[in-house]
């Protein structure tokens, strides 16, 4: 598939400073973010953070109140019809034309995008296991999804924007889905992802973003996020210390029988074993953190602060795959 490019310098997606208020209520605050070409990107959060509403704003569904955002080069809001030309949506709850079939969904979301590659189109169907020939209101939520996942990798477009696409898919085929974003990657295309399967975006994630109250707090690779935040680590001693409190640098430190548990800072490794050898290491694991611990790491003291019942909690619908201009 031939995918058209901009110039490699520019980011296929540049927020700085982004607000946007419902009334007296601040959905995002300043927020920055920036997509590199040919990246896979995730996009993180729990609902409420703004992450739909940032994307909301990229498909020029909802107007910014401040700041700066450019897609592929343009204003998602002045250029809306001509940039959905040149990029893929998927929504997280993904609602058809009753009345079209699965096949003729996925067509009609194919020419709104410059095209279908159709060899790609049969492909995805085969692998997806979707009966294109179904009507819309039969179609399972899973089945829904499937279709928007189809018509988004059979296009042509540069950029897929995708909200929670795995949302109602059983395991098989989330793995489908992943090695098909792989596959995606793997040419080129730039993929802009959020989900809450966090080992989806472990396996696929160029660079993480990570939102909370209408911010990215923290954006970087996985490796550049792992090494800003402690390591796990499982040790078997011979000879278990009598006080924990005297191990340097080891955090919620355990002691089971002969078997110590505890995090560590990365900076703090070496002078923590240095402090274990004495009782007489016998194993000894270090595990860098997961996606889900570097993200949690960042919700532990401000749960409580999120609020479920913003705007942007949830999914977008119907026809918001489509611009404003094309809707069903």
């Amino acid at each position: 598939m031939n995918v058209a490019h901009a110039p490699a310098a520019q980011p296929a997606i540049r927020i700085e400073g982004l607000v946007k208020r419902f009334g007296s209520f601040t959905a995002l605050d300043g927020l920055d973010l920036t997509v590199a070409r040919g990246e896979v990107h995730g996009f993180l959060g729990p609902n409420g953070a703004g992450k739909s509403t940032t994307i909301r704003v990229l498909l020029g569904l909802l107007r910014a109140g401040a700041g700066t955002v450019e897609l592929l080069g343009g204003d998602p809001w002045q250029d809306v019809v001509g940039l959905h030309r040149r990029l893929a949506y998927v929504p997280g709850d993904v609602v058809l034309w009753p009345a079209l079939s699965g096949g003729e969904a996925i067509d009609l979301l194919g020419n709104l995008r410059g095209g279908l590659d159709e060899t790609r189109r049969a492909e995805l169907v085969d692998r997806f296991e979707l009966d294109p020939t179904k009507r819309g209101r039969q179609y399972s939520k899973g089945n829904r999804q499937k279709v928007a996942i189809v018509a988004a990798l059979a296009s042509r477009a540069e950029l897929l924007i995708l909200d929670e696409p795995t949302s109602g898919l059983d395991p098989l085929m989330e793995a489908v889905f992943q090695d098909e974003i792989a596959r995606e990657k793997a040419q080129g295309r730039t993929v802009l992802l959020s989900s809450h399967i966090l080992s989806e975006v472990e396996a696929l994630a160029d660079r993480v973003s990570i939102i909370r109250q209408g911010r990215v707090v923290r954006t970087g690779t996985l490796r550049e996020l792992r090494g800003q935040t402690q390591v796990k680590i499982t040790a078997t001693l011979s000879r278990p210390p009598a006080d924990l409190g005297h191990l340097p640098g080891i955090r919620d430190a355990r002691l089971d029988g002969a078997r110590l548990t505890g995090s560590i800072d990365p900076d703090q490794l070496n002078a923590a074993l240095a402090a274990l050898v004495p009782h007489q290491l016998s194993a000894l694991t270090v595990a860098p953190a997961s996606l889900e611990d570097l993200f949690l790491s960042h919700y532990e003291t401000a749960a409580d602060h999120d609020d479920p019942g913003r705007p942007d909690a949830g999914h977008a619908r119907a026809g918001s795959a489509l611009p404003r201009q094309a809707r069903p």
